[in-house]
């Protein structure tokens, strides 16, 4: 009996900045491609941005609801 075959799995990480810069890059690079009338060129960036890993979601990094704001006229002493 053969044992079940579990493919590894990696550490999920945050996207660096350079990592979200070359995604809008990329992005920029398929519209141009799309503007010009190049498709087979804009389906080959899309192709690359879609083998970039996924960007991971970091719950701490949630947008926070704004602080409230004080009294114009308020003391901070």
């Amino acid at each position: 009996m053969r044992a079940a075959f579990k493919p590894l799995e990696a550490e999920a990480e945050p996207e660096s900045p350079d990592q979200s810069a070359l995604r809008l890059m990329l992005s920029y690079v398929e519209a141009e491609c799309l503007r010009l009338g190049a498709t087979e060129a804009a389906r080959h960036v899309a192709l690359a941005v879609s083998n970039l890993p996924e960007p991971v979601v970091d719950a701490a990094a949630t947008p926070q609801p704004p602080a409230p704001l004080r009294p114009r006229n308020a003391r901070l002493h």
